[in-house]
């Protein structure tokens, strides 16, 4: 087991990794991601566990048995891993390269910014494309402001489940704090829906997302505040938005950065949506502020630079102090 110390240094160095490396293609054209190998792990539960012919009440016991087995194995895993690598600046190395495979810095940065690079280099139809890669809504039913605003939502959301939070279980647990995070994580992305076939089987692993992104998530949304000056906005007031607006947002955790960001742009953000399968009615985070334009996609991302920065200088500091 890592003392908190170990930890912190483990999380500087993972978060530096994942700057400098991210998620290279050639890597992952060769070998399959962690973050394929927990999915394919969940799809193979949910094929035996989820049968449709069962009661709503088997179904959800059978999703809370799917997720206490992914946290099990997760926690396995990683304890196996901290246990072989720990104690040799090799194997703290090794340790750090697979944590920054489960930290999504700069592949979120990349993916974001080449929806603002279409939006010049092939206008409206072209930013429909490629933000139709990083959200779950119908692209073509997006006008320009929607396209932005779709693109400064998933920085604002991912900024907190695909890094913040990831990183808070990693310094609080080590590796299997953080592979944990993944497989929850991960679960609630492919079966917490509420669909037919996964409203009752994905209860629990939505409600248990919900709890780990409960803390970080407000985390995230104090980074995204303290580092509105970068784009010329206010600490206050986008500290004001996200406590005044954070719980319209119809999920706990994700109102929390996407209104800190809201107030840090001056934009309002949220609001009506269309999914495949309809239309979101959503109130509107910071409502009085103007609608998104493409540009704000790249004031945004100068936000989340700079959060992410602010995140690696406070683990940084307490692994000194501690």
């Amino acid at each position: 087991m890592l003392v908190h110390g170990d930890a912190l240094l483990l999380v500087v160095a993972a978060l530096l990794l994942d700057t400098a490396i991210g998620d290279p293609d050639w890597l992952w054209r060769r070998a399959p991601h962690p973050v394929v190998w927990i999915g394919n792990g969940i799809g193979w539960l949910e094929r035996r566990l989820n049968r449709e012919s069962w009661s709503k009440h088997r179904r959800k016991l059978a999703g809370v048995l799917t997720v206490v087995i992914l946290v099990a194995v997760s926690v396995l895993v990683g304890a196996l891993l901290s246990d072989l690598l720990h104690g040799h600046w090799l194997g703290f190395i090794a340790e750090a390269l697979i944590a920054s495979t489960l930290i999504a810095q700069r592949s979120l940065y990349q993916h974001v910014a080449r929806v603002h690079l279409a939006f010049t280099e092939g206008g409206l139809p072209a930013a429909r494309k490629a933000v139709a890669m990083i959200v779950g809504r119908d692209p073509e039913r997006l006008d320009e402001a929607g396209v932005a605003r779709a693109a400064i939502e998933s920085t604002a959301e991912n900024f907190s489940d695909g890094i913040v939070a990831p990183v808070f279980w990693l310094a609080l647990l080590g590796l299997p704090g953080l592979i944990a995070y993944k497989a929850i994580s991960t679960a609630d992305s492919m079966i917490g829906h509420r669909t037919d076939r996964y409203v009752d089987f994905g209860w629990a692993a939505a409600r248990l997302d919900d709890l780990v992104n409960l803390v970080p998530a407000r985390l995230s949304g104090v980074l995204v505040a303290i580092a509105a000056p970068i784009a010329s906005g206010s600490i206050a007031t986008s500290m004001k938005t996200m406590f005044r607006d954070a719980r319209q947002h119809r999920s706990p955790n994700a109102g929390w950065p996407e209104s800190a960001m809201a107030g840090a742009l001056g934009i309002a953000l949220s609001g009506p949506r269309v999914y495949p399968e309809g239309v979101a009615n959503e109130p509107y985070l910071n409502a009085d502020g103007r609608r998104a334009e493409p540009n704000d996609i790249r004031r945004s991302l100068r936000v989340y630079a700079a959060a992410c920065t602010l995140e690696i200088v406070v683990y940084a500091t307490l692994a000194l102090l501690i």
